[in-house]
């Protein structure tokens, strides 16, 4: 499939998913992100869902600019659509980025969060003999390319002395990764919340190592530049991160309000976002020299790998522009 086809498809599908949500009026008669006569901010979102996180919050409504939702299985086909254009911003993992940048996409991080690093896992089914992340190698390990759990994974086997060609990588995502670990198809599963507390919960998996330690717990909201060169659309995600900010703020103390709106809106058992939502809890942060060099490592440990193509400068795809709504997000 060419670029282009490709790019097409992406838009389709994109448009296919998106529901309007937040003020309640989508785009019409518009283009470009614009409705007729207002402004349209087309936000890519994950079951992670920055959609409920604000709707628990309050935040969700009351916007000079309408919001459409997009819904995403992971970070990387979102970020394909804000390359392709389908989608304005939207909310990613420390490795899709990356992937990103290494495919030479046209992305900028606009603004980072640090959550608990035991949001990233791997599990086995109940009942394995796999103990120790050692006991890894020549396994079939179900994981999401180009996503977060997959640099978890190769920093676990980076500490073991291993590398991807002494397991057997099965690049799924989620939701076929969580078939085939049931079915006991794979032997273990890279993943992160809320899919992990699901699998622990509904399926009974152990986990054999968190991200304690081995991952930096970064996230991000990740923009496309062409909605950044406009006035309106610029503005929009200037109060949309602020809005977001504040969002994770309240959650922190809010556990049990969040978990039960994200069990709505998402469909998720209430015992499974109850379980979930300590290690979801994100922390606004500025995007700092500290953060850039955090995110140059994955590319490096990517790049020495083989597992993306050449040499990944990550400074460049960074825009800072948006600091200061981490100071906002605290008035």
């Amino acid at each position: 499939m060419t670029r282009r086809a490709l790019a097409a498809l992406l838009i389709a599908l994109a448009a296919a998913a998106t529901a309007c949500a937040s003020t309640g009026q989508g785009a019409s008669g518009g283009k470009d992100g614009q409705a007729t006569g207002r402004v349209t901010l087309r936000v890519g979102d994950q079951k992670a869902g920055s959609q409920a996180l604000l709707k628990a919050a309050g935040l969700l409504d009351g916007t000079s600019y309408a919001i459409t939702w997009s819904q995403f299985t992971s970070g990387p086909p979102l970020l394909e659509a804000v390359n392709a254009g389908a989608v304005d911003i939207g909310g990613v993992g420390n490795t899709p980025p990356v992937f990103a940048a290494a495919s030479g996409s046209k992305i900028k991080v606009v603004a980072a969060y640090r959550q608990s690093a035991k949001a990233s896992a791997i599990l086995v089914p109940d009942g394995s003999a796999i103990t120790s992340p050692a006991q890894l190698k020549g396994k079939k390990i179900a994981v999401a390319k180009g996503s977060s759990a997959h640099y978890h994974l190769l920093a676990v086997l980076k500490k073991e002395g291993l590398s991807f060609k002494d397991i057997q990588p099965q690049y799924l995502q989620p939701a076929d990764a969580l078939a085939a670990f049931s079915s006991g198809t794979v032997d273990a599963w890279a993943i992160w919340d809320p899919f992990t507390s699901q699998a622990e919960i509904q399926h009974k998996a152990r986990l054999v190592v968190d991200g304690a330690g081995i991952v930096n717990g970064l996230n991000f909201q990740v923009a496309a530049p062409a909605a950044l060169d406009d006035a309106g659309r610029r503005a929009a995600i200037g109060d949309f991160l602020t809005r977001l900010a504040k969002a994770r703020n309240w959650a922190a103390t809010h556990l049990d309000e969040w978990a039960k709106v994200w069990a709505q809106e998402t469909g998720l058992p209430v015992e499974v976002a109850n379980a979930a939502v300590a290690n979801a809890v994100a922390t606004p942060i500025v995007i700092d020299d500290a953060v850039v060099s955090s995110e140059q490592e994955i590319a490096d440990a990517f790049t020495a790998e083989g597992l993306v193509p050449g040499a990944i400068t990550f400074s460049q795809f960074v825009d800072d522009r948006f600091n200061d709504v981490v100071r906002k997000a605290q008035q």
